[in-house]
């Protein structure tokens, strides 16, 4: 079997074609491709892969967006670290999905799900679960209760200026220059933090737009970042983060 992965994140990636080659030690990788330009132009260029797992959200749009570019044939499997309520839609349409993060039993059961039934969605049920995800009502946090010292701390929305991950640790560093660790990972924060305000920027900060000082062009099509209230950090924006970011910034 060869498959293809479609996702931005490299450490997803990764993690992915570990368990793939756990589970079908004879399985071949193609490529893993981060954006929805780069997979159209390569699914235009080669022949369909046994399997295609795809991230819903790349670095330029939803993944749905290649079925409107290409005429994919090849069984697809869906990952994502969306809720239940979006989820519904993969479950209407018996698609395929694994809902991170991956584990194997969960991976062996999607491929033996494609290989059961008909291998590849319709046009109008990919157009309808494309839609559910783009129109689904989301409420988002506006403040967190978080343990501090022997205590507990809430803490709101506005207080908070960025995010940062340091020695896999997660703290939120707020306006007042204080910083507080939180029970949570950068992916789940990303699902409970308002995007009109927050965006992740590369694998180790969120930051809120108000945060920015300003934004300086950086090599290979990169961006740094310096902050207001923290002018000694660095922050980079990934080349693959940039269009996205961008279209953020814009809004």
């Amino acid at each position: 079997m060869n498959y293809l992965i479609i996702e931005d994140e490299a450490h997803n990636a990764g993690l992915l074609q570990s368990i793939v080659e756990k589970t079908l030690p004879i399985a071949t990788s193609l490529c893993v491709l981060p954006t929805v330009q780069e997979s159209v132009e390569w699914l235009e260029n080669h022949p369909a892969p046994d399997v295609i797992f795809m991230d819903i959200r790349l670095a330029d749009g939803l993944s749905f967006e290649i079925f409107n570019q290409v005429k994919i044939i090849s069984p697809v499997i869906f990952t994502t670290a969306y809720d239940e309520y979006a989820l519904q839609a993969f479950k209407v349409y018996g698609a395929a999905y694994l809902l991170k993060p991956i584990e194997k039993d969960e991976l062996k059961e999607a491929l033996d799900k494609i290989s059961h039934f008909r291998p590849r969605l319709l046009e109008e049920e990919v157009s309808a679960i494309m839609e559910m995800f783009r129109t689904r009502q989301k409420t988002y946090k506006s403040r967190f209760l978080l343990h501090y010292k022997d205590t507990y701390k809430v803490v709101l929305l506005e207080e908070i200026d960025y995010v940062c991950l340091v020695n896999k640790n997660v703290y939120f560093n707020l306006i007042d220059r204080t910083s507080i660790a939180v029970p949570f990972t950068l992916e789940e924060l990303e699902e409970q933090l308002d995007p009109q305000f927050f965006f992740r920027v590369n694998r180790q900060f969120i930051l809120h737009i108000n945060s920015i000082d300003s934004i300086h062009k950086y090599f290979n099509d990169k961006a740094k970042i310096y902050l207001k209230r923290d002018p000694q950090t660095e922050v980079i924006v990934s080349r693959i983060k940039m269009p996205q970011f961008k279209l953020w910034l814009d809004r």
